[in-house]
C-alpha cells in the first residue's frame, strides 16, 4: 500500500459513499473499488461493510483508519524535515468545544497561522468529554479540554486557564430555589439538569455520594453548552463551567446560585501525547501556547 491509497481510504471512511468519494478523489467508482479491494487483500480483513444502501466501517476498518491517519501524518512530517530542517509543514488537527473555539483559540490560531503558513489546520468541534479519548487513540493531534481526573499518565497537559463550576437557575426562580435549614441549595429537592457524562458530572456525583444526596434529575444532556438553554426553559438547575456560561448567548437569562456546593474547578488546557509532540507541527503549536500562557 502507498500514501495515495491511504488517502483514498480515509476519504471513503469520512464520506461513507463510493460515488461521492470517487468524485472527491477524482477517480472512477470502479478504480476506487479496486483500490479498497487491494487494501482489504493486504489487511486480510474487510475494511467496509456494504449493502445496496449503506456503507459503514468494519471493526478492522476503524483500526485501519487510525493507522492510516498516523502514517500520513508521519510521512508529511518526514517530507517537511528533509525539505528544510527549519521549516514546519504538514497538518495539525485540533479538537475543541465551541466555547474553547470562541474564547481560548482565536489569538493562538492566528499567531500559529501567521508563523507557520505551510501547516494545514484541521479544526473539529464537539463535546469536550470526547476530546481526550480521541487524542489517546491518535484520531487528533491536540485537544482543548479540562485536565482529566483519570488516565493522566497517558497524556501530556499544558494548563491555559482555570474556571469554576457554577450552579445556575432561571432568573425567574432566583430566590425561590429549594434550600436546607442552613440556607444552602437543597440538591435532594431541586430539579437538576446535568451532563450525561464528563468531568463535571463525575465531580457532582462524587459530592452527592459523599453527602448521601439522592438527586432529582429531570434532564440529562450531551455537552456543557446545551445545559444553559435547558435551564432557561425551566427544566431545572444546571451545573456548568463558568467559562461556558460567559460565552453563552443565554447568559443573561440565568443567575449563578451562590448558596450551592463548591466543587473543584476546571483546569483547562491543551492535551496531546508524547508521540504527537514529536511531530514538528504539533510541537510548534504547543510551544506557542506555552509562550502565550506565561
Amino acid at each position: 500500500m502507498d500514501i495515495r491509497e491511504l488517502e483514498i481510504f480515509l476519504t471513503l471512511a469520512d464520506l461513507l459513499h463510493f460515488g461521492k468519494a470517487s468524485q472527491a478523489c477524482n477517480m472512477s467508482p470502479s478504480a476506487l473499488t479496486r483500490t479498497i479491494q487491494r487494501l482489504e487483500e493486504q489487511v486480510e480483513q474487510p475494511l467496509f461493510l456494504r449493502d445496496n444502501r449503506t456503507v459503514t466501517l468494519s471493526a478492522a476498518g476503524e483500526q485501519f483508519r487510525i493507522y492510516a491517519r498516523q502514517t500520513i501524518q508521519e510521512w508529511q512530517s518526514f517530507r517537511a524535515a528533509i525539505k528544510d530542517g527549519q521549516s514546519v509543514a504538514g497538518s495539525l488537527s485540533i479538537y475543541a468545544s465551541i466555547t474553547a473555539v470562541y474564547s481560548l483559540l482565536p489569538h493562538l490560531l492566528e499567531s500559529y497561522r501567521s508563523t507557520y503558513p505551510e501547516v494545514q489546520l484541521k479544526l473539529q468541534t464537539g463535546a469536550a468529554e470526547q476530546s481526550v479519548r480521541q487524542v489517546q487513540t491518535g484520531e487528533i493531534d491536540l485537544a482543548v479540554a479540562a485536565l482529566p481526573d483519570r488516565n493522566r499518565s497517558r497524556i501530556e497537559f499544558l494548563p491555559i486557564t482555570t474556571t469554576p463550576l457554577v450552579f445556575i437557575a432561571p432568573k425567574q426562580l432566583d430566590g425561590s430555589t429549594p434550600t436546607t435549614l442552613s440556607g444552602q441549595l437543597d440538591l435532594n429537592r431541586a430539579p437538576l439538569v446535568l451532563p450525561q457524562t464528563g468531568l463535571s458530572r463525575r465531580r457532582l456525583d462524587k459530592w452527592m455520594k459523599k453527602y448521601r444526596v439522592t438527586p432529582n434529575i429531570t434532564s440529562e444532556v450531551s455537552g456543557n453548552e446545551a445545559i444553559i438553554p435547558m435551564v432557561t426553559l425551566g427544566c431545572g438547575i444546571g451545573i456548568v463551567p463558568q467559562l461556558v456560561l460567559e460565552r453563552s448567548p443565554f447568559r443573561d437569562k440565568v443567575v449563578i446560585l451562590d448558596n450551592s456546593p463548591k466543587l473543584e474547578p476546571y483546569v483547562v488546557g491543551l492535551c496531546s501525547t508524547k508521540k504527537n509532540l514529536q511531530r514538528a507541527s504539533v510541537k510548534a503549536f504547543w510551544q506557542l501556547a506555552e509562550e502565550q500562557s506565561v
